[in-house]
């Protein structure tokens, strides 16, 4: 018997991020540690027994859907920002959202659960790269001898290195950002949340970050805050 050509996936969880927008995200899981999340399943899918166990992994797979760059039609390359967003590369040989079946893998890592009176088992991560309230398909735990790969080819990621820029950011622009998310904005900022094709030391960025909006401009490796406001 043949396996069908389609399948229906079941919407399992959704994650909780300071991110309502995709602007600012950061381009792989796991580059900016200190990013909180967490993983509020369906009401379907609450049952604790259900996270039995997970507790004793310390990171976790996360199957996801692009659910801002969903489309009815495809196309065999893209252009990869990290290239410039000049150069084609073949859809399968990137991490696009843009993508036949628009789903997402990330790792991240597993900081606790907690159990709520309203939502049952809430799995609290780190290092997530999604969009607020994006759709989980499926959660798998991560297992190092079979997941990592450290002489793995990294193809043309590795002539294009992620660099990091040297924030300037006075402390006092902080004070509407909660405590515990300050070092995760930080780390989001350092890690250049603008388009690579972006170099305009006058332009001023705008970001949304939790119930802040964070202005900014970047001189060379220099990126400085100019307000941070409640949105």
């Amino acid at each position: 018997m043949e396996a069908p050509e389609q399948m229906t996936l079941k919407v399992i969880a959704h994650i909780r991020t300071a991110f309502p927008t995709k602007f600012g995200i950061p381009r792989q899981s796991g580059l900016v540690d200190s990013l909180r999340g967490e993983v509020v399943f369906t009401p379907e899918y609450r049952n604790p027994d259900a996270v039995r166990g997970l507790e004793d992994f310390s990171h976790i797979w996360l199957v996801w859907q692009f659910s801002g760059a969903v489309r009815d039609s495809w196309s065999p390359t893209v252009r990869p920002p990290r290239l410039g967003g000049n150069t084609r590369v073949g859809v399968f040989a990137t991490r696009s959202p843009f993508r036949p079946n628009p789903l997402g893998l990330s790792s991240v890592k597993l900081e606790g659960i907690e159990y709520r009176p309203d939502t049952g088992p809430v799995l609290l991560v780190r290092g997530a790269d999604l969009m607020d309230g994006t759709p989980i398909y499926d959660i798998k735990p991560y297992i190092p001898y079979a997941d990592c790969h450290p002489d793995a080819a990294e193809g043309f990621t590795g002539t294009t290195r992620l660099h990091r820029l040297q924030v300037d950011c006075a402390p006092a622009l902080l004070d509407p950002v909660p405590e515990p998310d300050r070092e995760g904005l930080l780390g989001v900022l350092a890690s250049d949340p603008r388009p690579s094709y972006q170099h305009d030391p006058q332009r001023v960025y705008g970001m949304e970050f939790g119930a802040v909006e964070v202005h900014f401009t970047v001189d060379g490796d220099t990126l400085t805050v100019r307000d941070i406001s409640r949105r």
